[in-house]
């Protein structure tokens, strides 16, 4: 199933350590240092979002955040989205954690709406979400959701 990133910007407000920005070479142009993995890497502001990268005020309010995320209206973006690194490229931010009625986390779904967990009971919830759910992904999260609350899990 594919992955649709919802540019909330969750998953880079805390990755400010792991892209480190070494000089800038030009206008939108940087050597960086993906941090966890030690390879050096170049970036490029996407062209349709050096505006946005303009405004410095985010990074200075956020210094934990990436130093490349920047809002657009209720979005948060990647301004180097073309040129980040795999860590980024390959990351699928987490939807929903799924717990019991006492609160203890039983597992999670990322956002290519696979089911991450130990449980058994939760597991075979899971195998009639497969069965049942809609096949367009816009719809089946929140239906995934009331679901699984239906079968006394917290959802959030």
């Amino acid at each position: 199933m594919a992955f649709s990133c919802r540019q909330c910007g969750s998953c880079c407000m805390y990755l400010g350590d792991y892209i480190v920005i070494e000089r800038q070479t030009g206008p939108f142009t940087f050597d960086c240092e993906s941090v966890s993995t030690g390879t050096p890497f170049t970036a490029e502001v996407d062209e349709d979002k050096q505006t946005i990268f303009g405004d410095f005020s985010f990074p200075e309010r956020n210094p934990a955040a990436c130093r490349f995320l920047r809002p657009e209206g209720n979005l948060l973006r990647c301004t180097i989205h073309r040129d980040s690194p795999a860590q980024c490229k390959f990351y699928r931010c987490v939807v929903m954690r799924v717990s019991d009625v006492r609160g203890l986390l039983l597992g999670t779904v990322r956002g290519t709406l696979d089911l991450h967990s130990d449980d058994p009971g939760l597991r075979a919830v899971w195998e009639e979400v497969v069965r049942r759910r809609p096949k367009d992904d816009g719809k089946a999260e929140p239906w995934i959701a009331v679901f699984l609350q239906e079968r006394g899990y917290r959802v959030d």
